[in-house]
């Protein structure tokens, strides 16, 4: 199987079944990497129709499904072997040292205290330098603390900037093709929330250095009094918003500015951002290109600078992938880092919701703002303190030179077109140049074995959540690709996800491991750049799992492991379309990670291209 190791099995004595190694046994340096090899069809239009109908045929349907999986493996690893490991129905985490040269903050303080601390740790704030020479500088996009300084200093105003989001929003909408970034949008509301922050800074009283940030919440996240239905035409029928989730509260206590709910591939089941219901988002780079998903609308918001931040969720890479593909970072924390009451699939094991920004300094302000567990998760899985980076400290430079950055070199460079890993690799050959770290090869066992159980697990636990409407009629209301996963997803048994359980802890182990060697692993965030839409995709939808494939195929520890995770920007391809860098880190390391991602951020500022289609909210 595709990245297996060839120790890794065996045949049992005296029967046919295949056994694993017990994980402790496994010799690690025997590994040899395998290229996977997916199988399944691209379809669309009227392909996708009948593959559909055969799909949820109670007589075809069984049989395709069976014989999907076993053009990919599925029945062997999950049926037809022993998996000797326990399972493991949740990330669970050894004890992890204390971070180098981070301060406590405190994760029950008030969302605005937590901020404060975050702020007083990072690099000193020049106004002259992003205001009076930024015509000279290379493309950046405003900051959050650009926004307050244009606030307190009386450059502008956020009723002033509210109407240029509007006028945004309303000229996108009405492009050729439209560029559908919200899904809700209330023009009323939003002058209203302005006005509001406006007077917070003429008494100069402003909440927070988040007050008047304009900030997108992605449809599967409640925001009140918005309804939430999870880019479907039903599910606000079914769901009624009474209150904000709990990320969504901690914002509105620090000022944000929401500008309504933000387009995604229906219910999250994608990662290219296709949205036959409410139109798709399109790549602010190239037009004809997805955004990835499946937080598109969010993605697409930040990228083309309608606003700053964007929340989304991240279950298969549903941050992370969007912002690589648009050319902005997207920050997975730890699985528990952040209380996921509030959001549509707040009940499973992969998902955590993440922002989306235009720069590691704002998803480490808005990190700071959204972080705290909830109860539950703080008896089960004992998160470490919240910490935050002291990017002032000198020792910093000490300690980015004292990194070692895991890199599994054949995995490294599996991608569509190699001009994408190797502009990740010059991004991490000029962090070490510049700070002395160093780069360790590592090797990472049954990452095919990984994808398995990955999709075992989120098609389980969202299959559970949504079966009771599928059953009771509303299938048809699904569009078309969304019914082709919830078919497939179906079919797992509970043997498959029991089984899968037992692989995310063989994958744990062997992460623990890499990270005795090494303090971050760093892969390319995807395994190619933004894909372009077929125009018979944009009605009726696609699937395309091979595209999927590629898209998923570095970030799939962060969601089965839970492990923090982060992109960030360092170049683009031969067509312009942006290249992602992705670290991942132990398990609560956030502070360290964002360390690292600003530095390799500085590093690679002059790599960034401003997107083809882009409007400067503050300068309009």
């Amino acid at each position: 199987m595709g990245g297996s190791s060839s120790t890794g099995r065996g045949k049992t004595k005296g029967s046919s079944p295949l056994a694993m190694t017990p994980v402790e046994e496994v010799d690690i340096s025997a590994v040899r990497y395998k290229p996977p090899t997916l199988q399944a069809p691209h379809l669309t239009g009227f392909s996708l129709r009948a593959f559909v109908w055969l799909m949820e045929s109670p007589l075809l349907g069984p049989l395709i499904t069976s014989v999907l999986k076993s053009q990919n493996n599925m029945p062997q690893t999950l049926q037809q072997t022993v998996i000797p490991e326990r399972p493991m129905y949740y990330p669970e985490y050894p004890p992890q040292d204390t971070e180098p040269g981070v301060v406590l903050v405190g994760e029950d303080r008030h969302p605005v205290e937590r901020v404060h601390e975050a702020l007083q740790y990072l690099p000193s704030y020049d106004p002259s330098v992003r205001w009076a020479t930024e015509e000279k500088l290379p493309f950046l996009y405003w900051k959050i603390r650009d926004f307050a300084h244009a606030y307190s200093s009386g450059i502008t105003t956020p009723s002033v900037v509210a109407e240029h989001v509007i006028a945004g929003v309303e000229e996108w909408n009405n492009k050729k093709p439209p560029m559908p970034m919200l899904i809700y949008f209330n023009a009323d509301d939003l002058r209203r929330q302005a006005e509001a922050s406006t007077k917070r800074f003429e008494q100069g009283n402003p909440m927070s250095i988040l007050d008047g940030i304009f900030v997108a919440i992605k449809d599967d996240i409640d925001c009140f009094p918005y309804p939430t239905k999870g880019a479907t035409t039903f599910f606000d029928q079914i769901h009624t918003v009474e209150k904000d989730a709990v990320c969504v509260a901690r914002l509105r206590k620090c000022g944000v500015i929401f500008i309504g709910k933000a387009n995604m591939h229906e219910l999250g089941l994608g990662v290219t951002g296709n949205n036959p219901n409410y139109g798709t988002a399109r790549n602010p780079h190239s037009v004809d290109r997805y955004t990835g998903g499946s937080s598109s609308g969010p993605a697409a918001l930040v990228s083309s600078g309608l606003c700053s931040v964007a929340i989304g969720t991240d279950g298969g890479g549903s941050v992370r992938i969007p912002s690589a593909l648009c050319g902005i970072v997207g920050f997975k924390t730890t699985y528990g880092r952040t209380d996921m009451t509030g959001v549509l699939c707040d009940s499973g094991t992969v998902e955590v919701a993440s922002p989306l920004t235009s720069s590691v300094e704002d998803a480490m302000l808005v990190y700071f703002a959204i972080a705290g567990s909830r109860p539950m998760d703080k008896l089960t899985l004992r998160p470490s303190p919240l910490c935050v980076p002291n990017l002032l400290s000198p020792d910093n430079s000490n300690i980015l030179g004292s990194v070692k950055i895991g890199k599994y070199t054949e995995w490294f460079h599996d991608v569509s077109d190699r001009e994408i890993s190797s502009t990740c690799e010059d991004a991490l050959k000029l962090l070490c140049n510049t700070f002395g770290c160093q780069i360790e090869e590592i090797i990472l066992p049954e990452l095919e074995e990984m994808r398995t159980a990955h999709v075992v697990s989120i098609g389980s636990e969202s299959f559970c959540d949504l079966n009771p409407h599928y059953k009771a009629g509303r299938r048809t209301e699904f569009t078309l690709d969304t019914r082709t996963s919830l078919a497939l997803f179906g079919s797992f048994s509970s043997t498959d996800y029991v089984a899968s359980q037992c692989i995310r802890r063989r994958i744990m182990h062997y992460h623990m491991e890499a990270f005795k060697k090494v303090d971050f692993i760093a892969t390319p965030t995807t395994g190619m750049t933004a894909p372009k839409i077929p125009p018979s995709a944009l009605k009726s939808g696609e699937s395309d799992y091979v595209v999927s494939a590629y898209l998923m195929r570095f970030i799939i520890a962060g969601n089965l492991l839970g492990l923090p995770a982060i992109t960030v920007p360092v170049g683009h391809d031969k067509q312009g379309l942006p290249i992602g860098l992705q670290l991942i880190g132990r398990p609560w390391d956030e502070a360290s990670l964002l360390r690292v991602a600003s530095a390799v951020e500085e590093l690679c500022l002059k790599k960034r291209n401003r997107p083809s289609t882009f409007y400067d909210i503050l300068k309009a």
